[in-house]
């Protein structure tokens, strides 16, 4: 047999996996790969950057959305003195 087996399993309890196949040599040497699944529902879904941001914690340069535009304006402004 040279084409490859590709099966599914469960880890069993103590962390073991079990592979049967009546295609496998008995006492042939064999490659195993394996490659954990993940599950979709256990994939985070993405988060908005606005709850990031209402999230964070730190020090912020600016309280009010005015007083960002204020600076932005102030630094455009002398980019063109």
């Amino acid at each position: 047999m040279t084409a490859p087996v590709r099966l599914r399993t469960k880890v069993l309890p103590g962390h073991r996996i079990e592979i049967t196949d009546p295609e496998l040599p008995v006492g042939g040497e064999v490659d195993v790969i394996v490659m954990p699944r993940v599950a979709a529902a256990a994939a985070s879904p993405r988060e908005s950057i606005l709850n990031i941001i209402d999230e964070y914690n730190g020090p912020r340069m600016f309280k009010t959305a005015d007083e960002a535009d204020a600076y932005l304006k102030a630094e455009h402004d002398s980019w063109e003195r």
